[in-house]
């Protein structure tokens, strides 16, 4: 401590005060609750006198900041050279001026520095019950502060250890010259609250303050001259510096700078990286969106972000999209409609199921599938007309061929059919059809304008009636029959139901969820290019063929009715001569 005093001498004459004011530390009497501190003090011969008399102050000082007490903290001293010497004992005195008399009484033994054997005493002697320490089992702390100024000539870890084991907290002050390992081997946990090097005045000042904070709880952030940047960061006895979110500790260990993460190469973004205060954040270039990897990036769907008005299908394609139609329709001038099926003639009867069976919310997807059926359709009274008969325990017809002109009319029909929800009549469906909804009562075209008819049956299970009769009838009636299944259909109904080949007139799919890719199979009854009404020709009846057509079909009827007539005639003239007789 030699260099350390000769450091201190100017300033303290300068300053004139008497030795018991040197080391006051500011603020009240800290209430720390019942405490058992014993301070081991090194009186070697390195110690020099007025090296001696600062620590000497820097004790009393520090008693003067606790709450000495029976009842609240005892305090025991023992000074060590080559030997321990008791100063006084825990329950020696309870009195704050007492122990500050006996310390200003202290002799330096000035001899060897054996550190060791100075633990040793406190563990086995200074804290024990007949020193004055309180029982284990009151679980009041221990605590040993050891202040020295050379390297211990004995060896300190294990013993050190031993303390430590036994519910002993150390705290070591080394004054200069001490040896910093041995500081560390013999101090507690963590040990940067622990260890104390002082290497000036203000030094021992700052330990007495921070060790005071500890055994008081102070909360020296509170009390402001951290000189943190940003944060100041309270532990018992002392404090530390913490940066924002984004920042980081200057190496000072008080200002902060900000960090640039995208800096560090590591973030792994496909396309930019950008630095926040959360740390480092990917960020896609224009048209594409983050994918939840948070890392990668996908070109923009644009189709579902925007309204498209494609009628048929929308494909994004990088910072834009464009319309699809179904193979077989072409894309109209607009970019967004497609053509209908122009040369499609049909009359379509579709037989809807409204069993209970189906239930409610699946009778909405398939009113749903019915109109998806509609927008390929040219529906008017030249083109394709569409009825609707749904049937369970009953049949009703919803429309007929001939009540809607447009497919919006249709469409919004469907929309309004009410669900029935009994039996499944599926037999008693068919014969409808076959007797009702194809006559030209119900809007149905004369057969002799070879407009195709087509029956479309939408079932989801067993039929509750027979079917084979009024199947086999309407395909003998000229119907071209499709079938469409879902859930617990059964295949050999279907089949029944539906024209040869039944490989092409049979569509199923387990869920209704699902069922719209039965679309595809069934176009081909609706587009004359690609089903059943191909190369079939829709005669005007004006063109000079149906003329004649008409004119000998209606000489023919003329004739035919002329015979009946003279055969009526011939048959009053017989009833009249018949009378004349009688009279």
């Amino acid at each position: 401590m030699r260099g350390l005093l000769r450091s201190l001498l100017p300033t303290l004459l300068l300053l004139l005060q008497p030795w018991e004011t040197q080391f006051q530390f500011a603020g009240p009497r800290c209430r720390t609750g019942p405490l058992d501190l014993v301070f081991v003090v090194d009186s070697s011969r390195s110690v020099r006198p007025f090296e001696f008399e600062t620590m000497r102050q820097f004790l009393v000082g520090l008693l003067r900041s606790l709450d000495v007490g029976p009842n609240a903290t005892r305090v025991g001293v023992i000074q060590y050279s080559s030997q321990v010497q008791r100063v006084f004992p825990l329950g020696a005195f309870s009195r704050r001026e007492d122990m500050e008399r006996a310390i200003w009484a202290l002799v330096p033994l000035a001899q060897g520095t054996m550190t060791g054997l100075a633990i040793q005493y406190a563990m086995n002697v200074a804290f024990s019950v007949g020193e004055g320490a309180r029982p284990p089992e009151e679980r009041v702390p221990r605590v040993a502060v050891i202040v020295t100024d050379g390297r211990p000539q004995d060896r300190v870890a294990e013993v050190a250890a031993q303390a430590r084991a036994r519910g002993i907290e150390i705290y070591a002050v080394g004054v200069q010259r001490a040896d910093v390992g041995s500081l560390r081997a013999m101090a507690s946990p963590p040990l940067d609250e622990h260890v104390f090097l002082v290497e000036s005045f203000d030094l021992i000042r700052e330990f007495g303050l921070q060790f005071q904070g500890r055994l008081c709880r102070k909360d020296l952030c509170a009390e402001g001259g951290h000189g943190c940047q940003h944060q100041c960061v309270s532990a018992p006895g002392t404090f530390h510096c913490a940066c924002n979110p984004g920042y980081q500790l200057a190496a000072d260990n008080k200002s902060c700078s900000a960090v640039d993460h995208c800096s560090f190469g590591n973030h792994s973004c496909q396309h930019e990286c950008v630095s926040t205060f959360g740390g480092p954040q990917c960020r896609c270039r224009e048209g594409h969106d983050l994918l939840p990897d948070g890392r990668s990036c996908q070109a923009r769907d644009l189709c579902n972000g925007v309204d498209h008005g494609c009628e048929f299908q929308c494909v994004s394609e990088g910072l834009s999209y464009r319309c699809l139609c179904p193979e077989g329709r072409q894309l109209q001038a607009d970019g967004k409609s497609c053509n209908r099926c122009r040369e499609g003639h049909v009359d379509l009867v579709l037989l809807v199921d409204g069993s209970k069976s189906v239930r409610p919310q699946n009778f909405e997807l398939v009113k749903r599938f019915v109109n998806q059926i509609v927008d390929f359709l040219d529906v008017s009274p030249e083109g394709t007309r569409v009825g609707l008969v749904q049937f369970s325990s009953r049949v009703r017809t919803e429309f007929p061929l001939g009540r809607y002109g447009t497919a919006a009319e249709v469409k919004q029909a469907v929309l309004a059919v009410e669900y029935m929800e009994r039996g499944t009549m599926t037999g008693l469906a068919l014969r409808h059809m076959v007797e009702h909804s194809f006559s030209e009562a119900q809007g149905a075209r004369p057969r002799s304008l070879n407009v195709p008819r087509v029956g479309l049956v939408f079932t989801d299970g067993r039929s509750q009636d027979d079917i084979s009769v009024w199947a086999a009838r309407a395909k003998e009636e000229g119907i071209v029959m499709y079938a469409v299944g879902v859930g617990k259909a059964v295949e050999e109904e279907l089949r029944e139901i539906a024209s040869e080949p039944a490989e092409l007139h049979v569509s199923y799919s387990p869920d209704f969820s699902t069922m719209t890719h039965l679309l595809e199979n069934l176009k081909g009854s609706i587009c004359p290019e690609e089903g059943i009404s191909a190369g079939t020709e829709l005669r005007s009846p004006c063109e000079c063929e149906s003329l004649l057509e008409f004119q000998g079909h209606t000489l023919g009827t003329l004739e035919s009715l002329s015979q009946k007539l003279a055969q009526m005639t011939a048959r009053l003239e017989d009833l009249e001569n018949q009378l004349a007789t009688h009279k």
